[in-house]
């Protein structure tokens, strides 16, 4: 076989990989279609995995073995470990191992650029080479960093709380100047440096600096804009990557990757009444908000059992059930199901209300109540079902807290203000299912627990959710 044929052959399987990607992105818009979206993107990813390893120009397969079995090893045992509550820290993580994937790629182009094939015959690095590898670097320090900075609030390691550093912005703005500068310096010259540096470090380095300095002051009640923006940036860094190692899977892959990332983070800002460029930039504007303290109420609120909830659900001719993060943490789904099927057979009307952001990450509820079988015409989405709360006669909310904060709309200090949420207060009973009083991620309080109309059930949801099965 010819070197045409064989570049041939691998152009086609990389083609019919980004088909599949997208067919993939399709699958996952929908829990109808979202196995086979996964199927999808498995299968493209393998034809990608196999055309790659199948290229002639590669010498030895010792190390590639070496990493695949590694990396596998901890792949396949992650997955098994984690469980779906973990999920958004999850996609944090992966999303720092990309970010730090096309450093180190760019880092290897830059030290031995023969390898790569990037230099012309004077062994210089081409212009062209040298700002897809600077900017594919550049954005991968910024996903890297801001990518921890974001498990760790998602993890409970920092405080969901924004952090507010003084000068934030000016500083932001100096440093990006600055990386913007040295790209266009670092194109037009190789080999100039700063205090004995090569610009590609300085790059880097200021990079690592601005992800960790963007994601800070951003606040708990935001971090899922800030998961799917992420997302975005790990796909334009591995797409800059692609470039350089002249990958056309790696350029399809991640430019499908950045695109969706930030069509996803525009949407939820959209979602939540945020502005797209505000979060980018770190949270600009944030000075009015002032974050929740997360101090635990002492005023008095009304307490039920899980036989007043029972009675009252049985009693109800309609029901809205809330899930949350504290359904998914109890694994309360399945059981939430089964309480369902006895009201249902109660003749009680029921329907699922989900925010954009349950669950700190965009779908989250959506999956953990496809795992338990429930029923696609049955779930409903915020704007969908909000106007539907003011005619049920219960709104069960299992778990959720801020995205059923009243004081979103009311509250102009709070630094949920703005952000669009499920208008349970207007249910003719509120049952809360909580473990205590404490506020939720955003670390504020929620006053609706204190309204005449809402009936607090302090338990484990799982726990809750079965005892009210067998009262029923």
């Amino acid at each position: 076989m010819t070197v045409q044929n064989i570049t041939d052959l691998t152009a086609l399987a990389y083609l019919v990989a980004g088909v599949l990607f997208i067919m993939a992105l399709r699958g996952l818009s929908s829990p109808e279609t979202s196995l086979k979206g996964n199927m999808y993107g498995m299968i493209g990813m393998v034809i990608a995995v196999v055309t790659t390893l199948a290229n002639p120009e590669i010498v030895s397969y010792e190390w590639i073995a070496i990493a695949v079995v590694i990396g596998g090893a901890i792949g396949i045992l992650t997955a098994l470990r984690i469980p779906m509550t973990s999920m958004p820290q999850l996609v944090a993580a992966f999303h720092s191992l990309v970010g730090m994937a096309a450093v180190l790629v760019a880092a290897a182009a830059f030290l031995e650029p023969a390898g790569f094939g990037i230099t012309d015959a004077m062994g210089k690095i081409f212009a062209a080479s040298r700002v897809e590898m600077s900017l594919g670097a550049a954005i991968g320090a910024i996903t890297f960093s801001g990518s921890v900075i974001a498990f760790a609030k998602l993890n409970g390691n920092m405080s969901g709380a924004p952090i507010m550093l003084p000068g934030r912005h000016l500083i932001n703005a100096a440093l990006g100047v600055a990386i913007i500068g040295m790209i266009f310096a670092f194109a037009l010259n190789d080999g100039l440096a700063i205090v004995g540096f090569d610009l590609m470090w300085w790059i880097i380095g200021l990079s690592f600096i601005i992800g960790f300095l963007i994601i800070i002051p951003i606040g708990g009640a935001d971090m899922p804009v800030v998961v799917s923006m992420l997302n975005s940036y790990s796909g334009w860094a591995a797409a800059g990557i692609g470039f350089t190692l002249q990958n056309n899977a790696l350029i399809v892959t991640g430019a499908l990757v950045g695109s969706s990332g930030a069509i996803l983070s525009y949407i939820m800002c959209k979602a939540m009444n945020r502005s797209f460029i505000s979060v980018i930039l770190g949270g600009f504007g944030g000075e009015d908000a002032v974050a929740g303290n997360g101090e635990v109420e002492t005023r008095p609120v009304k307490q039920g059992s899980a036989e007043d909830a029972a009675f009252i659900m049985k009693n109800a001719g309609s029901v809205i059930i809330v899930p949350g993060y504290g359904m998914a943490v109890a694994q309360a789904q399945h059981a939430l199901r089964e309480m369902v099927d006895v009201l249902k057979e109660e003749g009680v009307k029921v329907s699922y209300a989900i925010h954009p952001v349950a669950g700190r990450m965009p779908g989250h509820m959506n999956v953990l109540l496809a795992e338990a079988n429930v029923p696609y015409d049955e779930v409903f989405e915020l704007e969908d079902i909000n106007n539907e709360f003011s005619q049920t006669d219960v709104a069960f909310v299992i778990g959720a807290n801020d995205v059923t904060n009243p004081a979103a709309k009311t509250d102009k200090t709070s630094p949920i203000y703005g952000m669009p949420v499920l208008d349970v207060e207007k249910a003719g009973t509120v049952l809360f299912v909580k473990r205590g009083m404490a506020s939720g991620y955003a670390g504020v309080q929620n006053e609706l627990f204190f309204r005449d109309n809402t009936m607090m059930l302090f338990s484990d949801a799982k726990k809750m959710v079965d005892n009210i099965v067998k009262a029923l």
